[in-house]
């Protein structure tokens, strides 16, 4: 299976991406997995990235779909791939579309987990990291052991400001994306709220993938 994984910051997509690989056996493929791949390939493409990586700033929209296209391309994904965080806007939407018809390959679902902001601001500004170990609770829907609360930090980019700022983002560049696959019928938008397994579970539904 050809799929892209689609949801705002805070919606669980990395918790419904790693059931989905096991199931699937198919790789999991981030935007951070692909400009790695491509700095450690020591690529042309990966020493452009490799340069604004290392300073910190956003890598060229042509760099990121270089990349895409490069992954996608390798041994592990002829038997199907999940992109997540890419394609992030609309353009490499358009860019990623023309590269998998040159390729004689298509999609076979974009799956979009939706959840209304206000939660998933609730979900981010609760989040609190154990510094020793590096694990992250919640204090609300994963409460940490008693006896590592103290040492507990609140990572910057989980405030409230934060997160409103990410989410201004995803409306503003991500979701646009979702029309222009709707237009093809690959769409499969999933309830994002609830327990984990049970979103797991009304996606399997979604993509036929429940037997």
């Amino acid at each position: 299976m050809r799929m892209i994984l689609i949801g705002p910051p805070g919606a669980g997509k990395g918790t419904q991406a790693k059931q989905l690989k096991e199931n699937l056996n198919i790789p999991h493929i981030s935007t951070g997995d692909m400009l790695r791949a491509a700095v450690a390939a020591e690529s042309e493409l990966g020493k452009q990235a490799k340069d604004f990586m290392e300073r910190g700033a956003l890598v060229p929209d042509e760099l990121v779909i270089g990349a895409a296209i490069a992954r996608i391309q390798q041994n592990d994904c002829k038997s199907g791939f999940m992109l997540d965080g890419f394609p992030r806007t609309l353009p490499q939407a358009e860019a990623l579309d023309k590269a998998l018809k040159a390729a004689s390959l298509s999609l076979d679902v974009v799956l979009v987990i939706d959840v209304p902001d206000d939660l998933i601001v609730s979900r981010i500004i609760g989040r609190r990291q154990d510094p020793v170990t590096g694990e992250i609770y919640h204090l609300e829907f994963n409460p940490p052991p008693a006896e590592v609360v103290d040492r507990l930090v609140h990572r910057p980019d989980d405030t409230e400001e934060a997160c409103r700022k990410r989410l201004s983002k995803y409306h503003a560049e991500t979701a646009p994306v979702i029309p222009f696959y709707e237009e093809n019928g690959l769409v499969k938008r999933v309830d994002g709220v609830g327990e984990p397994i049970k979103v797991t579970k009304r996606i399997r539904r979604a993509t036929n993938t429940d037997n």
